[in-house]
């Protein structure tokens, strides 16, 4: 099923249940509930549900990168120790390092692939799990979502910086560190920029919510950010963050993908809108080639 047979109604609630405590029990059945113009509600809310073996981009095995998972302090976090999935590039390095911060519900299948295809263009990549101090990812978005939100958001955060800084100074990184972040990530992109200043280098966050506008003024690291077009809950916070990164006279670009809603980079669910996607991650790249050179 694609985007063009799923009924609006259908990716409201599915945005709700995404945001919220909502059961997937209770997602399909309020679907089952709603009345569509054309099909079932409830078939249409089942394509939702994310598919992440039929999304693989890249594969851990591919020759031009090798990945693993490493462990690393975190001090002033969820436990004192995080753990993260490492994604070098072949050859020898040093590398531009990029940071990429998972949505609400820890490193799922789909972010594992995001860290691949970014160590694919020559970065040394980081996803680290928020989930790890508390058994990790369990292998479903379900209680991946209840998961996090078990866990104290700030010390969450100091867990996303230390990750930051761990992967700034690795020994295979150039010192050129960037991030990017979806959804819940993006927000903790911004949050990065606000709090680590010059020891960002960029910072692409993908429909992320906005850092309070008195913070903006600290935000050192070029920005190129990235907005669905439907996306209510975060494009709330977009106009007022371009007037504050404009009075503070920021170097940041700022783009909203037409036709797309919240979640259109993921391409393991119907939100996915491939050639939105395609151009918002190749902006992505060419960023980070510039920014972190």
């Amino acid at each position: 099923m694609t985007e063009d047979y799923i009924d609006p109604q259908v990716y409201d609630l599915y945005d709700e249940y995404c945001h919220t405590q909502m059961t997937r029990r209770d997602f399909l059945n309020r679907a089952s509930a709603l009345v569509v113009v054309s099909g079932s509600a409830l078939a249409m809310a089942e394509a939702l549900l994310p598919r992440y073996a039929d999304a693989q981009n890249i594969s851990f095995t591919d020759e031009r990168i090798k990945p693993q998972y490493v462990e690393y302090d975190s001090p002033g976090g969820s436990s004192g120790k995080m753990r993260g999935y490492l994604v070098k590039p072949a050859g020898e390095g040093p590398f531009p390092a990029v940071l990429v911060v998972h949505e609400n519900r820890g490193l799922n299948p789909y972010i594992e692939d995001v860290a691949r295809r970014a160590a694919v263009e020559g970065f040394l990549a980081l996803a680290p799990d928020g989930l790890s101090p508390i058994g990790g990812y369990p292998g479903n978005d379900d209680d991946g979502k209840v998961m996090q939100k078990t866990l104290d958001r700030d010390k969450l955060f100091t867990d996303m910086l230390n990750s930051a800084r761990f992967l700034k100074t690795h020994e295979l990184s150039s010192g050129k560190l960037g991030a990017t972040g979806f959804c819940y990530g993006g927000g903790v992109v911004n949050k990065l920029a606000v709090v680590m200043g010059s020891d960002l280098n960029a910072g692409v966050p993908f429909y992320g919510v906005a850092p309070a506008s008195e913070e903006v003024a600290k935000i050192e690291a070029p920005m190129m950010l990235q907005y669905a077009e439907d996306d209510p809950r975060v494009n709330a916070t977009q106009e007022g963050y371009k007037s504050a990164l404009e009075a503070n006279n920021k170097d940041f670009a700022m783009y909203t993908y037409k036709g797309t809603r919240h979640g259109f980079h993921n391409n393991s669910t119907p939100r996915y809108n491939e050639d939105q996607a395609q151009i918002a991650w190749d902006r992505t790249i060419s960023f980070f080639k510039e920014r972190l050179s």
